[in-house]
């Protein structure tokens, strides 16, 4: 089965039962089947035809995910882009799939964000959409029951594998466009569903628990779990997200666009270990290299690159992922992020994960945000500069903050230098622009 052909079988076990809600606009499972063949007819007209890739815009709406499904069912694969893409890189992009072929069965070509180079396009299968599904219905208790708001830009894996699970289990899908109005995000939980899920970047994380800790406690008792990935949420972030949500799961989730969704874990379990990212999931393994990179087997991998044969060698073999983080498996099996090999930095010949310093950073008082850089020195040839965004109101005491470091720190982790900024450049899914400042 692909993932469509559970909308015809909810729309046969669950006509009523309300598929997707976005705005004002709702559809039941029977509306969306029919939305879909209607869809079907007009693509057909204008002659998109199997084995067709097709670039499509990710508008938050309903009608967007109708044409995705029914592209998916005429036998299409589908490019889902960002809904602002410049025209000339639409086009770029459109000239660009249509020079290549693409193995039977792949269903998407998703393109991932370029922050450690260029962009690339990423083939996933029908059978990847359904296993990620179904890592993420074992390792996370999604239900028929659940309703969960998907408010990330839906042509990333971030947002559409939470598309997955809903469908496949005849769930509610709520779409928000992201937390530019964060009423608008709030309005959404007042759903009258028993059970509410989201994921959230952990950028978005704390915005949610500077602006609206009041609304998270308030939604305790109806937040059945929030999911968080895509970059590293901080210790501090963790546990306060723990205290105001105690009976509601938190995972952790270790996925890219690369390997799918491989592992997770709940830091709500009373320990709240920072990087730490579970157990690999139902359709998923991971093993550690000689080199102490993570690689990835199972059946949630991506096929490859597109039009790439050469980088696609280069980090998939054998059915096996091999990815550019470094870390380790405890005695348990639970995988740690340690970081990525390409932003480890060197100084004096001790490796320093950036991320680790800004854990420590994030949690002195008056730090809203930061990001360890590298810069050049004349002895060791590199050292670490921390760039600081302060809360408001608040005045940055650079001395202070240098010995909370050395208090938590080894010493050659501990920033020689300290800079006040008024943003840290993030891409648009909460990630450090690390290759903005390089």
């Amino acid at each position: 089965m692909i993932l469509e052909d559970y909308i015809d079988v909810n729309a046969r076990l669950y006509p009523d039962k309300t598929a997707i809600v976005c705005d004002n606009d709702t559809c039941t499972y029977e509306d969306l089947k029919n939305r879909i063949k209607e869809k079907m007819i007009l693509l057909e007209k204008v002659s998109y035809h199997k084995g067709q890739i097709v670039c499509l815009r990710a508008f938050t709406s309903i009608d967007y995910l109708v044409t995705y499904f029914a592209l998916h069912k005429m036998g299409c694969i589908v490019t889902p882009l960002e809904k602002d893409i410049p025209d000339e890189s639409y086009n770029t992009i459109s000239q660009e799939i249509c020079s290549n072929r693409v193995p039977d069965d792949t269903a998407d070509i998703l393109y991932t964000t370029g922050t450690t180079g260029k962009s690339k396009g990423v083939m996933i299968s029908h059978q990847t959409i359904i296993a990620d599904a179904e890592n993420l219905i074992d390792g996370q208790g999604f239900s028929h029951e659940l309703a969960f708001v998907v408010n990330g830009p839906l042509n990333h894996i971030g947002s559409l594998s939470k598309i997955y699970p809903v469908i496949v289990l005849g769930a509610t899908l709520i779409l928000v466009d992201g937390l530019k109005d964060i009423n608008k995000f709030w309005e959404a939980f007042d759903y009258p569903a028993t059970k509410m899920a989201t994921f959230l970047v952990p950028a978005s994380i704390r915005i949610l628990l500077q602006f609206s800790a009041e609304k998270l406690a308030d939604y305790a008792d109806k937040i059945d779990f929030i999911e968080t990935g895509a970059a590293a949420i901080s210790q501090g972030d963790m546990k306060s997200l723990c205290e105001l949500l105690p009976n509601s799961r938190l995972y952790n989730t270790y996925a890219s666009t690369e390997t799918g969704i491989i592992c997770t874990y709940n830091f709500n379990d009373g320990q709240c270990v920072a990087g730490c990212l579970g157990k690999p999931m139902k359709h998923s393994q991971v093993f550690i290299t000689e080199n102490g990179h993570i690689a990835c087997k199972g059946d949630t991998l991506m096929t490859g690159y597109l039009g790439d044969t050469q980088r696609t060698s280069e980090i998939l073999k054998d059915g096996v992922v091999y990815t550019s983080d470094i870390g380790i498996l405890d005695d348990e099996g639970m995988l740690h992020l340690l970081g990525r090999e390409d932003d480890v930095i060197n100084v004096g010949g001790f490796k320093v994960a950036p991320t680790e310093v800004e854990d420590i950073a994030l949690s002195y008082p008056i730090v809203k945000d930061c990001i360890c850089i590298s810069v050049e020195h004349k002895i060791t040839g590199n050292a670490l500069k921390l760039l600081i965004v302060v809360k408001d109101g608040e005045i940055l005491n650079k001395r202070a903050l240098a010995q909370y470091l050395k208090s938590k720190l080894e010493l050659y982790k501990v920033p020689l230098l300290y800079e006040k900024v008024e943003n840290i450049k993030r891409t648009f899914n909460g990630k450090i622009d690390r290759k903005y400042y390089k």
